[in-house]
């Protein structure tokens, strides 16, 4: 899924490095991945700087989390979900659980004439039981993370753009 924004990257950047439910929320249904608590409308400088490894939390209650996979500033962000199929994370150093969700979120800036920016979200899953992650996936992940991730691109589009341009 992808959408152009009339900003830089630079403007877009700011949003997506705080996100979290433990910082400025996902943008997108906070009554659904937010605990109800409203997304933030305004950058926020002490959640600028994360670093992979960092986890941010995918959950109000901070039991789950993204991990930052992979950061390339004002380029790509990955975030992954390692979890086991009771909903809790595992370490991915070692073996993976015999049941499993193991997946990406990528969030790719890409730089466009004229100060915009197309942002480019995909994701990648694999799991165990393949089966029952395919029927998951075809019955409710897929349209799910359609909703999220549309709302999460229109909330987006309009903070950048409304923020005030720097003099």
């Amino acid at each position: 899924m992808a959408i152009t924004i009339d900003a830089p990257p630079s403007r877009l950047w700011p949003w997506l490095v705080q996100m979290g439910c433990d910082r400025a929320g996902w943008y997108s249904w906070d009554r659904l991945d937010n605990g109800g608590v409203p997304s933030a409308e305004e950058i926020h400088p002490e959640w600028q700087e994360i670093s992979v490894g960092d986890h941010l939390a995918s959950t109000p209650s901070g039991s789950t989390w993204f991990e930052v996979a992979a950061l390339e500033p004002q380029r790509f962000l990955g975030l992954r979900a390692p979890l086991d199929l009771r909903g809790h994370p595992f370490d991915t150093s070692g073996v993976r659980p015999n049941l499993y969700s193991d997946s990406l979120w990528a969030f790719l800036l890409e730089e466009l004439a004229e100060d915009r920016t197309r942002l480019v979200v995909s994701g990648y899953q694999s799991a165990r039981p393949r089966l029952v992650q395919a029927i998951q996936n075809f019955i409710f992940w897929e349209p799910a993370h359609w909703i999220m991730q549309t709302r999460q691109f229109a909330n987006l589009k309009r903070r950048v753009e409304s923020e005030a341009v720097p003099a």
